[in-house]
């Protein structure tokens, strides 16, 4: 049952990552995070009054609460990290912080690791060097991974270790788990939203301007009021836009496009703030988030946590899938030799 519901978390999480690191080159990561886990937790908040988890409370919650803390800067990092770099690099870059949750499974339920799982130890450590040791900027072929995007995606991983670890112990029923879930999304959603604020007033009093993304208003490059920069005419706006499918592309034309709908104050109106349009695809990674974290939960109840990490750990082959398929994203030599030996590295761990 762990196995399987370990597989089932790197699937929903893969996905989760995938439409996050869509969204996010669209918006602001802040927002992101802040919109999609507000989505969840009004999900949660009708399940948890629904089945009566309220009565589930107690000191365990407690390790909710710092998930709660700690996870809305591991998802504004790692989300950021998506929208600058491939996510065929990143997510399994991410997956680094394994080594977290499978120190406690040692240090505290007395998981003892056998010769695969130290082999494997070695071999993610040498496929995460690869990953992340290719160009860091300039040119060349195939992608490459800037210094910010590899530091963004190690405090991400970090992050998410210390998640892993903390949301295995803060329930021990399925009702207790609603309730530290729900627990874990509100803290999320006003962690997220004083570091959204913070950094969208910031923005705003740098350049007086209100792009959602960049800081900056689409008609205006940033920092130099009134000098139109028009999609045709900014490269990187081109770039970015062949990396997002063709489906999805009038939508993000839509959202990069709209004349922004600032108050007298310099803030914006709430048509600004909640991209209605966008909603439904928030919605769904906040609630696909939300039940990859139970069903890991789930899966390291039931059986050794540091099976549950590690399988848990391979959500970047969906990601690195869908970017492969939907994005068209290519990775050189080293990064997919990379990519592949941390991956082998998670399955040894596991098969120990």
């Amino acid at each position: 049952m762990t196995v399987t519901l370990a597989l089932i978390t790197s699937v929903l999480w893969g996905f989760a990552d995938f439409g996050a690191g869509l969204l996010a080159r669209r918006l602001p990561a802040a927002r992101v995070v802040v919109l999609s886990q507000s989505a969840a937790c009004v999900v949660l908040g009708v399940v948890v009054l629904a089945t009566g988890a309220v009565s589930e409370a107690g000191p365990r919650l407690w390790f909710a609460v710092a998930a709660g803390l700690v996870g809305p800067l591991a998802l504004l990092c790692f989300y950021e990290a998506l929208s600058r770099g491939p996510m065929g690099v990143v997510s399994p870059l991410a997956t680094a912080g394994v080594v977290i949750p499978v120190s406690v499974g040692l240090a505290v339920d007395g998981d003892r690791p056998g010769p695969l799982q130290y082999m494997g130890i070695a071999v993610a450590i040498a496929g995460i060097a690869l990953a992340g040791g290719g160009k860091l900027g300039g040119g060349g072929g195939g992608v490459v991974v800037q210094r910010q995007t590899l530091l963004l995606t190690a405090g991400a991983a970090l992050g998410f270790g210390s998640v892993f670890a903390l949301i295995a112990e803060a329930s021990v029923s399925l009702t207790g788990l609603l309730l530290a879930q729900f627990v874990q999304r509100g803290i999320n959603v006003v962690v997220g939203g004083m570091v959204m604020v913070a950094t969208e007033r910031r923005r705003s009093r740098g350049d007086g301007t209100s792009d959602p993304r960049k800081g900056a208003t689409s008609a205006s490059r940033p920092g130099v009021p009134g000098q139109d920069v028009s999609a045709a005419q900014d490269p990187a706006r081109q770039a970015r836009a062949r990396q997002v499918p063709a489906a999805a592309r009038p939508a993000v034309a839509a959202t990069a496009t709209a004349a922004p709908e600032v108050s007298a104050a310099g803030l914006r109106s709430p048509a600004r703030v909640i991209p209605w349009a966008l909603l439904p695809a928030l919605t769904i990674v906040g609630v696909t988030d939300v039940a990859a974290n139970g069903t890991y939960a789930t899966a390291a109840q039931h059986g050794p946590v540091t099976v549950a990490a590690v399988l848990g750990s391979l959500y970047p082959v969906v990601t690195a899938l869908a970017a492969c398929v939907f994005l068209k994203e290519r990775l050189l030599p080293p990064q997919v030799v990379g990519a592949g030996l941390a991956l082998a590295g998670t399955v040894l761990l596991a098969a120990g």
